[in-house]
């Protein structure tokens, strides 16, 4: 069945309806109105995380649309994580969540740091004010048991200290474990994609080589702060943490702006 403008009213007519359903979808482009019904039936409740998807067959009978359209607002609806399409399987619908949410962002947030260096100082400058403010909550919310287990993070990190990716997981494992000592996951989700995409197009942050033990130290007094539910010096702490860094931040913007200004021939 070939999808056009007509198609929807032939599709009726030849089904012996005139097509008035408020269901049936009588505009161009009609796989984005068969994604727009089914966002819908997520939207209202007709559709709940865990259900069944209706099979092609009863999307094409109840939108008087064809295949292709239902196929391709389905794998749309895919792309986004709204469903999981299973070969051999209906459909179902995912449990939406913050992390869902954010990842939508990912690819065009990576893209945007690989061709505007520029766009460094702004990540910088979201991921002082984040933090900032996550440290604050989770000093109000620390438990025994978190402090353990921050002091096993850091403890994991002193031993790979000569190993550079194991360090760097092991810091991004410490800050993401602040997050979600807050309780939010916004923050927590948020905080994992910035950090994301800082390491990943900027790896000459990851580790600034001879300062290996200073993170150490620092680490470890934050730990302080928060266990004593010092809110204050938690984030004073964490803003002399994060300032260490702002000259390689420095080096890395400029490097990233030569390279974008000047292209590396290929050889």
């Amino acid at each position: 069945m070939q999808d056009s403008a007509d198609t929807p009213r032939a599709y009726a007519l030849s089904q012996g309806s005139e097509g008035d359903s408020d269901d049936v979808i009588v505009r161009h482009k009609l796989s984005d109105q068969v994604f727009e019904k089914l966002w819908h039936m997520i939207e209202t409740g007709e559709l709940f995380p865990g259900d069944a998807v209706p099979s092609e067959r009863a999307l094409m009978d109840r939108f008087k649309v064809g295949r292709p359209a239902v196929r391709e607002a389905l794998q749309s609806m895919a792309n986004k994580g709204l469903i999981s399409i299973n070969h051999g399987e209906r459909s179902r619908v995912n449990q939406l969540t913050a992390s869902m949410a954010i990842r939508q962002m990912d690819s065009m947030a990576k893209l945007l740091l690989l061709k505007d260096p520029t766009a460094l100082d702004q990540l910088k400058e979201m991921r002082k004010l984040l933090e900032l403010g996550t440290v604050r909550m989770a000093a109000e919310r620390c438990t025994a048991q978190d402090a353990d287990e921050l002091r096993a993070i850091v403890s994991s990190q002193q031993s790979k200290r000569d190993n550079e990716g194991d360090f760097v997981k092991a810091d991004i494992a410490f800050h993401l474990r602040i997050a979600a000592i807050s309780g939010n996951a916004i923050i927590h989700a948020a905080t994992q994609a910035m950090l994301a995409w800082l390491f990943e197009h900027y790896k000459p942050m990851l580790r600034w080589s001879g300062q290996e033990q200073t993170t150490i130290f620092e680490h470890n007094r934050l730990i302080d702060f928060i266990e004593d539910r010092d809110a204050d010096g938690a984030e004073v702490m964490m803003l002399t943490h994060l300032n260490r860094s702002a000259p390689l931040y420095k080096m890395t913007q400029e490097k990233g702006r030569n390279s974008y200004q000047k292209p590396a021939l290929d050889v």
